[in-house]
């Protein structure tokens, strides 16, 4: 029998997805479990599957539209089903096919005022009465009173000849050129017509919506603390260099920070972990998101199972990872769960700064730049390349002292690194 397909519910309290698209066409059929459709949710592309074996009839959604969840997107049928069931399917679920009236287009009176905005010198044509002078009303222009005035001349000494007598710019410059005054300042230009407050709307992607969302939610009802720590990396950058020159596939520094956030796990177990409703929820893997910038936000896939993995295989996995977030392509379940958020900004040459927590998350490592600095080895200063560190604590989660704990420990690490040959 035909029934309807509506839009599922593929990411926790999302209230719409957009077909992003049909993997089956119209009149093909599907046996369980089988992709129907791909939706594109606020952060990944989800594969939608069958229930059962059926026939797609018809799409009741178009590729790129949005789609509130419940809504319907399409009509399966049984083998053999036609037009007359799908039709019947349809108005049984009292589904209305009237397209939605398009919204107006605004017009776009924030780029082309209605009225042009005012120049610096006004129109000849239009006479201002200035104040009266010796018992005879003077008509300036805004620009000839203000020439008049930085030159010192009696505005009543002068002949206009403009309309009505109106004295005007190339008046004023005459009695000065004749009376030999200098100008206390040069006169201010005439500016262009420039539209003022010109800009431009940006709609915001559901993807934007979404960081804007759990970002907001982050701040204001997680209780933030951080920690910092400048840490010498010559050592650690020196080993990546000669890594890189023995071994098959290159690793980033993100790859050896995140190999160094995971050894410190295994120094201090008990800082992985999350706040639930009913419990601190420890982990024994070590999962780490990983902040990645796409043209559409950022987004932040998950790298499972750290702790296993050796730095030829961490490199590759998150490679993978990061190329696909950002032609789009990451599954729901690669940008789901962890308990840590590892993100770096010193490719742009950010000094240092703090980062917000990903929620359910407890903790993120931010990480600056590495730049020479002065410091003091052994007595003397010298100069080396320092990283700056900041750490966001969930305080439920984490106490004070375990996150300090948990930060040395990744210090220790991080500026001897050699175990990571180990």
């Amino acid at each position: 029998m035909a029934s309807i397909m509506r839009m599922p519910e593929v990411l926790a309290n999302a209230t719409e997805a957009i077909i992003a698209k049909w993997l089956i066409a119209e009149g093909e059929s599907f046996t369980d479990g089988q992709a129907i459709a791909e939706v594109e949710t606020e952060k990944a592309l989800v594969e939608v599957p069958g229930e059962g074996d059926g026939v797609l009839g018809r799409y009741l959604a178009k590729e790129g539209s949005h789609v509130q969840v419940g809504a319907p997107i399409a009509v399966l049928t049984a083998k053999g089903e036609g037009a007359a069931e799908i039709e019947k399917a349809i108005a049984d679920a009292g589904v209305s096919l009237a397209p939605a009236a398009p919204e107006p287009t605004p017009a776009p009176a924030a780029l082309t005022p209605a009225a042009p905005a005012p120049t610096v010198a006004a129109p000849a044509a239009s006479p201002t009465p200035s104040a009266s002078l010796h018992g005879t009303r003077l008509f300036l222009s805004p620009l000839a009173r203000r020439l008049a005035k930085e030159s010192g001349l009696d505005p009543a000494l002068i002949q206009g000849t403009g309309p009505d007598g109106r004295i005007v710019r190339r008046d004023v410059q005459a009695a000065i050129a004749k009376s030999g005054a200098t100008p206390a300042k040069a006169a201010v230009p005439v500016l262009p017509n420039i539209p003022a407050g010109s800009f431009t709307d940006i709609p915001h992607s559901g993807m934007r919506k979404a960081i804007a969302r759990r970002l907001t939610e982050s701040k204001s009802s997680v209780p933030h603390f951080y920690l910092s720590a400048p840490v010498l990396s010559d050592d650690f950058l020196n080993f990546r260099k000669k890594y890189n020159d023995w071994a098959p596939k290159k690793v980033s520094v993100t790859d050896l920070i995140l190999k160094t956030v995971a050894a410190a796990f295994s120094d201090v177990p008990s800082a992985n972990c999350i706040w639930t409703d009913t419990a601190v929820r420890q982990f024994a893997d070590v999962d780490v998101s990983v902040a990645v910038a796409t043209d559409n936000g950022l987004l932040t896939p998950v790298v499972r199972g750290i702790n296993h993995l050796n730095l030829e295989q961490l490199g590759a996995v998150t490679e993978d990872l990061i190329a696909r977030a950002r032609a789009g392509r990451l599954k729901q379940n690669e940008i789901e769960g962890g308990s840590f958020s590892v993100t770096n900004l010193g490719m742009y040459r950010t000094d240092e700064f703090s980062a917000i927590l990903n929620p359910p998350q407890s903790a993120i490592l931010a990480v600056g730049a590495a730049k020479q600095k002065p410091v003091v080895i052994d007595g003397e200063i010298k100069v080396a390349s320092v990283i700056n560190f900041t750490l966001s604590v969930d305080h439920r989660a984490i106490d004070g002292a375990l996150a300090a704990e948990w930060l040395a420990a990744f210090v220790k690490r991080f500026e001897n690194p050699f175990w990571l040959a180990i």
